[in-house]
């Protein structure tokens, strides 16, 4: 009976989507509205994230403008953009809070990718702890009564495979955002 592996597709699959949210909040290249998936705003006695609170788009590549379903939060808007350390700078302006992307300097750029770089790997580490977790798992079966050797042998040769592929697809989507931000 060899080992059910849903847990662990399931859980890479949130370290995949985990670290591409990460990875898309990056500034690469002109205004992306999804530089702002990670900004929270002190609403309503809770934090929330920006887009639960307001609308966000790109009129054109070099502005990015967020418009509040409740105009009382404009303050706090700015405040979030402000504090989640993306070197924007927000303008209340009216009703609407508008914020003007600079284009990428090389050393703003040589940053953003030490950043990418951080983020890929810290998505590396949570699949390693994974793949320890469930490696533990199936060297447990092998006490089993039913379970042979050979069959937790191919069990750990099939993770070390489903983690290699999981790897290989952070690396690739790290050389694709590293092209990018070093496209000029």
């Amino acid at each position: 009976m060899s080992y059910n592996f849903s847990d662990f597709q399931d859980k890479t699959k949130k370290t995949m989507e985990h670290t591409m949210e990460q990875v898309n909040g990056l500034r690469i290249g002109g205004a992306n509205i999804q530089m702002l998936d990670t900004v929270m705003v002190e609403a309503y006695g809770t934090k929330m994230k920006l887009n639960e609170v307001a609308s966000i788009s790109a009129p054109d590549p070099q502005t990015l403008m967020i418009s509040p379903w409740d105009v009382s939060l404009l303050q706090a808007i700015e405040k979030g953009v402000m504090g989640a350390n993306l070197n924007l700078n927000p303008v209340v302006d009216g009703k609407i809070v508008r914020i003007s992307v600079p284009p990428l300097t090389a050393e703003t750029r040589a940053q953003l990718v030490k950043i990418l770089q951080q983020k890929i790997e810290d998505g590396k580490v949570m699949l390693r702890g994974m793949r320890a977790e469930t490696k533990k798992e199936i060297e447990a079966r092998e006490d089993q009564s039913g379970v042979s050797e050979d069959e937790v042998k191919r069990d750990l040769e099939e993770l070390e495979k489903k983690t290699k592929a999981v790897s290989e697809e952070l690396d690739e989507l790290l050389e694709k955002k590293k092209t990018q931000l070093l496209k000029v």
